[in-house]
């Protein structure tokens, strides 16, 4: 039997569609993308170090707005928030507004900085995956990932790739985590998981962007029922809700005791120990296994387009 390109017994299978292909791809396309954090080009586009810097984006690409202001701040590289391109703060100073944008097209994204190329507002740069885009022509810089872009609605490679350029780019040596993410297209997922009717992802530090992400992608590819907090929070009334029919997706180190909390429970409890970007792999591979199953194509998400254009 073959679950999201990968035999149930570990050995690789030829991915029967455009998302599984693309999470396959991603430790090479990670290995690319730690090479060009380090080019002058980058180093010059990306915000310096003590700016006040907002990094924007919809839906997948907010998700990773997180993980990135997490990482730079944390990084001491200065302050840095995230916010949907929707409730941007207009009226808030800052001295770099970075957008993440698979497409280059987002009508929020673009309204944003069309506003902002009227008056006296921050540097504008755009990481996007497609040079010929209307997002290239409003920015100040750019960095185009186009090694990265897909043909998927639904996003995995480009999100990731993302991430892993600004991990390098903020000096991590990204070697162990292209490893990780190797043994991560292999690894065989849980029976429990797939046989889970509810999903909670937690995570912390960088990787509360990351369980956001990974329930979306459960959401849009197979219409699971899906939740997402940071690891804390989650006692604080969202442990309620699961039980023995849930998988809960603790990415990084859980916080002390919840994994005690979370044997009461009864649900089955997925915690691999790898990088939180590794083990996001895994859990698109579980949002593909489950669309299959339930016959659904992960490519075309119901009510989803490549890009969210209004009028």
């Amino acid at each position: 039997m073959v679950v999201s390109g990968v035999e149930l017994g570990g050995e690789p299978a030829r991915p029967s569609t455009h998302v599984s292909t693309e999470i396959n791809e991603q430790p090479s396309v990670w290995a690319r993308a730690a090479e060009l954090g380090l080019t002058e080009h980058v180093r010059d586009a990306l915000p310096e170090r003590g700016q006040r810097v907002a990094i924007i984006g919809c839906g997948t690409s907010f998700y990773m707005a997180q993980s990135l202001a997490y990482l730079r701040e944390h990084s001491e590289h200065g302050e840095t928030d995230a916010f949907p391109a929707s409730e941007f703060p207009t009226r808030r100073s800052y001295d770099c507004l970075v957008a993440v944008t698979r497409s280059g097209t987002t009508t929020e994204v673009l309204r944003l900085f069309e506003t902002l190329r009227n008056g006296t507002g921050p540097n504008t740069v755009a990481i996007t995956a497609d040079p010929n885009t209307p997002v290239i022509e409003l920015a100040d810089d750019h960095v185009v990932l186009d090694f990265a872009d897909e043909r998927s609605i639904v996003q995995t490679r480009f999100a990731t790739t993302a991430l892993a350029l600004w991990r390098a780019w903020l000096g991590e040596d990204l070697t162990a985590v292209i490893n990780q993410g190797q043994s991560a297209l292999t690894d065989p997922l849980a029976p429990r998981a797939l046989d889970s009717a509810q999903f909670t992802f937690v995570g912390s530090g960088m990787s509360v962007g990351i369980a956001n992400e990974a329930a979306l992608k459960l959401r849009e590819a197979s219409q699971s029922w899906t939740e997402s907090y940071p690891a804390m929070e989650f006692r604080h009334g969202p442990i309620s809700v699961v039980g023995p029919a849930s998988t809960v997706w603790v990415f990084g180190a859980p916080p002390p005791g919840l994994l005690e909390d979370l044997e009461v429970t009864g649900a089955h409890v997925e915690r691999s120990g790898l990088d939180p970007m590794a083990d996001l792999i895994r859990a698109q591979r579980l949002a593909v296994a489950l669309a299959e199953a339930k016959g659904l194509n992960p490519d075309q998400p119901r009510h989803l387009t490549r890009s969210v254009l209004l009028s």
